[in-house]
């Protein structure tokens, strides 16, 4: 065939597949909802507050749930969230949950995000906070967090299977709403915030988005997934509940029946609800969150273009200066009984030949909807410090109208990720922490720097 006749085919050719290619462009986003009731069925120890000791949950303040969401965009590419009702899920558990899904339904890694909302007031979960709970653990105890376990796993299985076999077309959009109850607990003290509040004197760093995700099916609302960067620690007693998080995923869900309402908490490691410690606090803080939530929905929102792409990678961060045996041997002396306890974990784990490991396999994952959002989602309990700085290197600028959402407390609950300010600062956040997670030390002063650069080279990849 001459090159004079070659020009005219291809040109048949492409009109001939233009209809598909503009066919596949207008196929819609299809989604599917499904909610399970993860309560524990038995009385059992609560996870979050070591003061609790070995008193168990008495009564159901609210349900626990959990539940799931799948997207699924033109090309078929499909990402599954799961939101939880619960403190925090550890590696081992999150990876046998993911191995699962993955294996049932043809997902690599990258393509399931597991949130946890960071209730204080729901179960202990497998390997999270271990020393801190441990102390408090008789036999009969470490059986019942053993059996929730894998009651969990099975019901997070059962959820996602179930929104499978519900995806219908469907159409996404998103908005960005506000709510001010959140305080930097760090700097400032705790009784004196309605006074530092009434006089516009609160001070530190805060990120009070709420970024909405909103589904909609046949014209009627679906899900809606919203976040927030605040500690789910109003509640502090002995009745399972969702905390503030909770009663706003309920109030949203009366508000418009027939839709599930998921949270996920953003980088809040160092806010606090505040003021706390009482029920109708908490319903409060719910009831504004969820109206933060549904003045987006009844306000002008951006439409998400069906397509979606995923990635996910575990970066080594390092541990400051790991301690010897002998200084092990010394803190397992600890008049301090939780660093002793880590100390004599630490001690059998070298022993047993086992040796400290100089860093930890940290997850960071990163969806884009749209071209429109930029979805991160970061291990552990993260200051809001990473929030501020993500947004401002990634966020909207005049020529692209997009949004960035940092969602912590994601597919592993290792222990705080402060930044290298805070990590200088010192305190709970700062290093304190690690002693409740079982972590050898505090994290190196380039744990800020090492997880900044994944996150940009995961944005720059896309």
């Amino acid at each position: 065939m001459s090159q004079k006749t070659t020009y005219p085919a291809l040109l048949v050719i492409a009109i001939a597949l233009l209809p598909n290619l503009v066919a596949a462009n207008d196929q819609p986003w299809k989604c599917g909802t499904a909610t399970v009731c993860i309560t524990p069925q038995q009385s059992m120890t609560m996870a979050g507050y070591a003061s609790r000791g070995e008193k168990h949950a008495t009564e159901t303040l609210n349900e626990l749930w959990a539940k799931t969401l799948i997207l699924e965009d033109a090309s078929q590419r499909r990402a599954v969230l799961v939101t939880l009702d619960l403190l925090g899920i550890d590696r081992k558990l999150s990876q046998r949950i993911c191995k699962s899904i993955m294996k049932k339904h043809g997902l690599d890694r990258s393509q399931i995000a597991i949130c946890s909302s960071h209730t204080h007031s729901g179960p202990v979960v497998a390997g999270t906070l271990r020393p801190m709970h441990a102390l408090h653990f008789n036999e009969a105890n470490l059986n019942l967090t053993l059996e929730y376990s894998e009651f969990l796993k099975e019901s997070i299985e059962t959820c996602v299977d179930q929104a499978f076999e519900t995806l219908a077309p469907s159409s996404l959009s998103w908005g960005s709403g506000n709510a001010e109850f959140a305080v930097n607990r760090r700097n400032n003290e705790e009784k004196k915030i309605p006074e530092l509040r009434a006089s516009g004197k609160l001070a530190g760093p805060y990120d009070h988005d709420v970024p909405v995700l909103m589904v909609r099916q046949n014209g009627q609302l679906k899900a809606v997934v919203f976040g927030y960067a605040c500690h789910c620690t109003v509640l502090s007693g002995f009745e399972w509940s969702g905390d503030y998080a909770g009663f706003a995923q309920s109030e949203l869900e009366d508000i418009y029946p027939g839709c599930v309402a998921m949270f996920w908490a953003g980088c809040g490691g160092d806010q606090n609800p505040l003021p706390r410690r009482k029920v109708e606090l908490a319903q409060r803080y719910g009831s504004h969150l969820a109206h933060a939530v549904s003045q987006v929905i009844e306000g002008q929102t951006h439409d998400v273009s069906p397509q979606l792409q995923t990635s996910y990678r575990e970066v080594d961060i390092s541990f400051g200066t790991l301690p010897t045996l002998e200084v092990l041997r010394t803190q397992a002396e600890s008049q301090n009984r939780y660093e002793a306890a880590r100390a004599r974990s630490l001690i059998e784990q070298v022993e047993g030949g086992q040796e400290l490991s100089p860093t930890y396999p940290y997850p960071i994952q990163f969806w884009n909807l749209g071209d429109q959002v930029n979805w991160f989602f970061l291990g552990g309990e993260v200051v809001v410090d990473y929030a501020l700085s993500i947004k401002s290197n990634h966020g909207e600028t005049d020529a692209d109208l997009t949004d960035v959402w940092c969602t912590a407390y994601a597919n592993d609950v290792m222990a705080y990720i402060p930044s290298r300010r805070v990590l200088l600062e010192g305190g709970y956040e700062g290093g304190g922490a690690m002693i409740y997670y079982g972590l050898p030390t505090v994290w190196a002063e380039s744990v800020e720097t090492t997880i900044l650069d994944t996150v940009h080279q995961l944005i720059n990849e896309r």
